[in-house]
């Protein structure tokens, strides 16, 4: 997976966590033709389960699935994400690097300091991506598009992807992390494969049923969206 020009980029605190919020939103831009890739800051070095090793290599695993031109990690300290200068420049090269049409990043209030602090850190490098005189390297870039995977977030969405024919390829990528989502004792905080796939199949068949259609991921955008076109304007009112 070389580093090309990229539509839509992702980026998560961990891995597994664009999967689980995104994946199918990506599958079915790339299935449209376009250039996907993903960003995850961690290897989930502090998770209660499976290695950093093991949780980078089910990545790549996940990313094939997901049909994504590109995928990295950039290692940084897991459970201990800061909004740090040096973070948002290395951020912020990767985005001059990549110049991604649009942007998808974490809700920005989660459970998980990681996720809310990855939500910061994109976005702030997004701004710093522009600036001319950032280095004398690298063309400046700013996504023209910030959209946030709000799928864990109690919120009302700007607006919801239809991932009826991407859900099952998306559950293939999540499973990927048989470190995370294999067999577990009972009792143990994470959920088996056949949990994790109940819960989310709830959460998709929710934002689905909200536009008519059977699996959804919902997203937030802060400004205004345009419509042109009032006559087609998709989802019936009644």
């Amino acid at each position: 997976m070389t580093p090309e020009r990229l539509d839509v980029l992702a980026i998560a605190a961990h891995p597994d966590d664009v999967e689980q919020t995104c994946g199918g939103t990506l599958i079915r831009m790339a299935e449209l033709g376009y250039r996907t890739g993903i960003v995850d800051l961690t290897a989930g070095d502090m998770g209660t389960r499976g290695t950093p090793q093991e949780r980078v290599a089910e990545s790549a695993q996940a990313a094939a699935d997901m049909l994504v031109s590109f995928r990295d990690n950039l290692r940084m300290p897991d459970a201990r994400l800061e909004n740090s200068l040096p973070a948002r420049l290395t951020i912020a090269a990767k985005i001059r690097e990549l110049t991604p049409r649009v942007l998808i990043l974490p809700y920005w209030e989660a459970r998980h300091p990681d996720h809310y602090r990855a939500s910061e850190l994109g976005f702030e490098a997004s701004f710093l991506a522009g600036l001319k005189k950032l280095d004398e390297y690298s063309q400046p870039h700013r996504p023209q598009k910030i959209l946030y995977a709000s799928l864990y977030a109690d919120v009302k969405p700007s607006f919801v992807v239809d991932i009826s024919a991407q859900f099952e390829r998306r559950m293939s990528a999540l499973l990927r992390y048989r470190s995370q989502y294999g067999a577990a004792e009972a009792g143990a905080l994470f959920p088996d494969e056949a949990e994790i796939r109940e819960r989310l199949a709830a959460i998709a068949r929710f934002y689905g049923n909200q536009i008519g259609v059977r699996f959804g991921e919902p997203f937030v955008v802060k400004e205004q969206i345009r419509i042109d076109d009032i006559v087609t304007m998709p989802v019936r009112s009644m």
